[in-house]
């Protein structure tokens, strides 16, 4: 299992949020290059990095994405990517994955399209709040719901799709595991598990669900509730 440390950008910081609530936002750093830099250099092999900015439906973040792709780590991206503009930008300025949410919600369609255009490029991302799949910066309803999302993904040359637990996102209070597998089984991707782990036993458990690809961790290593290299060897 991989593990998959996340950068949240926003106004060029790094940031958390607390259940995507942009008036709830911790600052962990003003130099998001050299976070990226710190997590290359204790192992990790790929980050999750997300432009708040973008979601929110601001300018987003592109100079400094851009430096940071430059670094050569790879980098998975989203945030805002919600047209064929923005994910070509994404991937030509060096980003390895681009994660899309809205437009899984909005246009399946036109997301199968584009992934089976960029086959291993595109990572389905499906965040979910009260049971209910959010879209546009978590502001917004999907019009369907997660079996129904997930099973139109079926078949799909996706390397993972990534499902968030709102509720629990920056809140340490232990993965969502049920709906990441629910996810995997229902959409015949490997999931990739997002908000809450804060702990190595977290990792743990999720290392041994085969249907589980990674986990993305953000405000547990800010905080140190453990080391890197420590989540690393439970993930290896």
């Amino acid at each position: 299992m991989e593990l998959i440390p996340a950068i949240d950008l926003r106004r060029g910081r790094a940031v958390r949020l607390r259940q995507g609530d942009d008036t709830r936002a911790t600052v962990y750093g003003d130099d998001p290059v050299a976070v990226l830099e710190a997590y290359a250099g204790a192992g990790v092999a790929r980050v999750h990095v997300v432009d708040l900015d973008a979601a929110l439906g601001e300018a987003p973040q592109r100079e400094l994405i851009e430096r940071m792709a430059a670094t050569g780590i790879r980098i998975q991206l989203g945030g805002g990517l919600r047209d064929r503009a923005s994910i070509d930008w994404a991937l030509a300025a060096g980003c390895d994955r681009a994660v899309i949410g809205s437009l899984v919600a909005r246009d399946t369609e036109a997301f199968r399209a584009l992934a089976q255009e960029l086959p291993g490029c595109l990572v389905p991302a499906l965040d979910v709040a009260h049971g209910e799949v959010r879209i546009a910066g978590w502001k917004e309803g999907a019009p369907q719901n997660l079996g129904e999302l997930c099973a139109q993904l079926m078949g799909l040359p996706c390397p993972a799709i990534l499902v968030t637990d709102v509720e629990r996102d920056g809140m340490m209070t232990g993965p969502n595991l049920d709906l990441a597998l629910r996810a995997a089984r229902t959409s015949g991707l490997r999931a990739l598990l997002s908000g809450g782990v804060h702990a190595l036993s977290d990792l743990e458990l999720a290392r041994r669900i085969p249907e589980i690809a990674g986990a993305i961790v953000g405000r547990a290593l800010y905080e140190g509730a453990f080391t890197v290299e420590e989540a690393l060897a439970v993930c290896e």
